[in-house]
């Protein structure tokens, strides 16, 4: 293979494998949650009624659910059944449960790569065997629950695909003098005047708000946590020219981040509306991008480092998610 069709066929494979898997995807977190009643200003009017009391850290028992942002893709140590769903003992959660000292039988992680909103509630096939629907790991005793999942709802597999597909022959028609777009797959997916990603967020979103009230019936004295995900491209596309050439254009980078600000903005407002808390990853991993360089990414490019998975957090990307998702159950 030519160093020329290197980068964008190894762009079209990798960026596919962002919610093939998970999209598989902040400095806090957002939103409303249940709980951390702030308490009044030191000198309250003395009409003021009392200071409430914080709510208490969970002690779990914690269950961790979502698609393979949550589970770690190819992150060591591989642990877990079914093989296939590709679950680290070093993903945010086994780190969340080592943050809050919980027991080994207080912690259960059900995350599996691939997951949509409908394996929630069904067993989902792996190459490994079938990984049981994930709600049933909740009890009434459950006291905290992360959610990270959506991606896949989306479409984005798709969507990514798509998108270098339209600007290799939005290249070709160019060789041939026959004009370029400034931003073919934008172009692609607002022809007739719909916006064709938003729907497909939207769905997605009503899939959500009912597994976010399914958790409520099956836990109801959890607190629940809807993990977003990182920021994937910077805010000037044109600093990826290095990692990611011209295989798309740099309208096209920021149409592709536009959605997925679209897709962190539904879960947040999903949170919000069923009493979660959203944990905002995005703001935190904003310099930490695939296009980043190798020691401050926390999202590998689509030639990833070896043995790394394309375009999903490595392992310095796990803690950072760890991290801010502890800083909010903890208050």
């Amino acid at each position: 293979m030519s160093r020329t069709t290197r980068p964008a066929v190894a762009l079209t494979a990798g960026l596919a494998a962002l919610l093939l898997a998970g999209c598989s995807g902040g400095g806090g977190s957002g939103g409303s949650g249940q709980g951390f009643a702030g308490a009044l200003p030191e000198h309250a009017p003395s009409g003021a009624g009392p200071t409430p009391t914080p709510t208490p850290t969970p002690a779990g028992p914690y269950v961790a659910l979502g698609d393979s942002y949550t589970a770690g893709l190819k992150i060591a140590p591989q642990v877990g059944e079914p093989s296939g769903c590709s679950r680290s003992g070093a993903n945010y959660p086994a780190l969340v449960a080592r943050g809050l000292d919980l027991a080994p039988g207080d912690f259960r992680d059900v995350s599996c790569t691939g997951a949509r909103t409908g394996d929630l509630t069904g067993p989902q096939q792996t190459e490994g065997g079938a990984n049981p629907a994930q709600l049933d790991a909740l009890t009434q005793a459950t006291r905290l629950v992360t959610l990270g999942i959506g991606g896949n709802d989306a479409g984005f597999t798709q969507v990514i695909t798509e998108c270098a597909k339209d600007n290799l022959v939005d290249a070709v028609k160019g060789l041939v003098g026959n004009g370029q777009a400034d931003a073919p797959c934008r172009t692609h997916y607002s022809s007739g005047g719909t916006d064709q990603l938003q729907a497909r967020v939207d769905a997605a979103g009503q899939q959500i708000g009912k597994a976010l009230q399914e958790i409520r019936r099956r836990s109801p004295q959890a607190r629940v946590y809807v993990v977003g995900y990182p920021t994937l491209l910077p805010g000037d596309p044109a600093s990826c020219r290095p990692v990611l050439g011209s295989t798309i254009a740099a309208a096209d980078l920021g149409f592709l981040a536009e959605k997925e600000r679209e897709l962190n903005g539904m879960l947040k407002q999903r949170a919000e509306a069923a009493g979660a808390v959203f944990v905002d990853v995005a703001g935190p991993s904003a310099g930490h991008d695939m296009c980043a360089g190798e020691d401050a990414r926390w999202v590998e490019p689509p030639l990833p480092a070896r043995g790394l998975a394309p375009v999903h957090p490595n392992a310095k990307g796990q803690e950072a998610v760890a991290a801010v998702v502890l800083k909010a159950v903890k208050g």
